[in-house]
């Protein structure tokens, strides 16, 4: 038998690596390539393969929250293991930024010392971006520039609200901390143009979806562009999380409340 180990691993005798510009630059090419540049890999994919099909893409459906089992109960686990999933990959963001020894509530506005202002801001984003989002949207799709887009189809359980709530917070999230908080910190530390980081940001986010369409790109590569300035000008994460939120829940719920309701909707 072999004896107590040690509580830790004994530290290299060099001690901890520092960081480096090109450790950081690895750092960040390997988040995103785990995360949501592969997901915009993929998007693009998407959207060939919707581009290549015979029907023209204004005719084509792509879905965004779908049950993943047959079972309800099996179905609700598995939406709540997304959600998790998704929260986990925004924490690694914060994880690796906390490890590289940057104060994340004083550097990413995490804390909690201006909540109404946050709050204010928040509500004030989500118009500025979400109103002309969905014209954006429509109008892109009545020019077959756009696939049509069904944000939830999700069968009417009880659970069906509490999810997509839960899903579009996930989204918030995790787009926020990652694509705007970790990696314009990140390149800010690799001493990139503000302005470059700022477009670096907003093409990563657009680029994840693509899977919709045209419109889809473009729209939430202006969101970036906004997003972005308002972090850079402000600190403040919060503002962009919570607006995030607030526009999925609307498009989540919104959608599975007034599909077939209304004639407008795609």
């Amino acid at each position: 038998m072999t004896g107590p180990q040690p509580a830790f691993l004994p530290a290299s005798p060099t001690g901890p690596r520092p960081e480096t510009a090109r450790s950081i630059r690895f750092e960040i090419v390997l988040v995103f390539l785990i995360t949501l540049g592969m997901s915009g890999l993929r998007s693009l994919v998407s959207l060939i393969d919707a581009l290549l099909a015979p029907t023209p893409i204004a005719s084509q459906t792509v879905t965004i929250v779908v049950p993943q089992a047959k079972a309800d109960l099996l179905d609700l686990i598995k939406q709540l293991l997304s959600v998790a999933s998704g929260l986990a990959w925004g924490g690694l963001g914060l994880y690796l930024l906390w490890r590289a020894g940057i104060d994340i509530r004083e550097r990413l506005g995490l804390d909690l010392k201006r909540p109404w202002k946050d709050l204010a801001a928040a509500m004030v984003l989500a118009a500025v971006i979400g109103i002309p989002g969905l014209g954006l949207y429509l109008g892109a799709h009545a020019a077959g520039m756009n696939l049509a887009v069904a944000p939830s189809v999700l069968n009417d359980t009880w659970w069906r609200t509490p999810v997509l709530v839960l899903a579009a917070i996930e989204n918030g999230f995790l787009e926020e901390v990652l694509v705007v908080g970790y990696l314009l910190t990140r390149l800010q530390q690799l001493r990139v143009n503000p302005w470059a980081a700022l477009g670096i940001s907003a093409v990563l986010r657009g680029s994840y979806h693509l899977y919709q369409g045209f419109g889809g790109f473009v729209g939430n590569a202006i969101m970036g562009v906004v997003f972005g300035w308002y972090f850079q000008r402000t600190g403040r994460l919060w503002p962009l999380v919570v607006a995030h939120s607030l526009i999925d829940i609307a498009a989540f719920v919104g959608y599975a409340l007034l599909k077939g309701q209304v004639s407008w909707l795609p």
